[in-house]
């Protein structure tokens, strides 16, 4: 299932179409473009433990709770089609924020099988994208955006665990990788369909991550 994310990868706007969450009342408020599935279920989701957070007064805790943003123009979602129940959607994606592992997410991805079915292409993506998530994690890499001539990425903090290796890689790249004045890096593909980007996506995050690990 998901053992080709070297080829196969996927955008990351989780829940940004479902989550029609009625029952939340006035907690972003009408004036404020109120539901949240305007706002996105991982993005209200990082709001609120952010906030949290922020009343704690623990910076350490914030400091390592960071979420990788990832735009490839790939709606992601558990549909409401595939899984009627809200509660239980929300259950779900609690569930998934957790999971790093491959092997964990493919024994999820079996469990929903088991649970409901065979997977919408939607979910399979949504699969696809935690675990690309994770390679973000583990890059260093706060912010992916694919498109149809590359992809660009940039560090947390402009900081990469291993710098040297790094340089490497992108000398190698010759032309095809290009170190903007942000400090970000494009890498220059040819991604005509939103496919081939999530392809794309994951193949450079891989890379990334194997060059983190040293």
């Amino acid at each position: 299932m998901l053992q080709s994310l070297d080829t196969l990868g996927a955008g990351f706007q989780l829940a940004s179409h479902d989550l029609d969450i009625r029952v939340a009342g006035n907690l972003l408020g009408e004036e404020q473009s109120g539901h949240i599935k305007e706002v996105g279920f991982e993005l209200y989701q990082q709001m609120l433990e952010e906030a949290v957070l922020e009343i704690k007064g623990d910076e350490e805790i914030s400091d390592s709770g960071w979420s990788p943003q990832i735009q490839v123009g790939v709606a992601v979602m558990i549909p409401e089609h595939y899984v009627p129940d809200l509660n239980l959607r929300m259950s779900l994606y609690r569930r998934l924020g957790e999971l790093t592992e491959l092997k964990e997410i493919d024994a999820f991805g079996a469990e929903l099988i088991d649970r409901f079915g065979s997977l919408p292409a939607e979910v399979e993506s949504l699969l696809k994208v935690v675990y690309l998530k994770s390679l973000c994690r583990t890059a260093n890499v706060e912010k992916l955006e694919a498109g149809p001539k590359g992809v660009v990425v940039q560090f947390r903090n402009r900081e990469f665990p291993n710098p040297g290796a790094l340089v490497g890689h992108i000398a190698k790249q010759g032309i095809m990788a290009k170190i903007r004045p942000d400090h970000s890096i494009f890498f220059q593909r040819d991604f005509p369909t939103p496919e081939k980007r999530l392809a794309g996506a994951a193949v450079v995050m891989t890379q990334l991550a194997e060059l983190a690990k040293g």
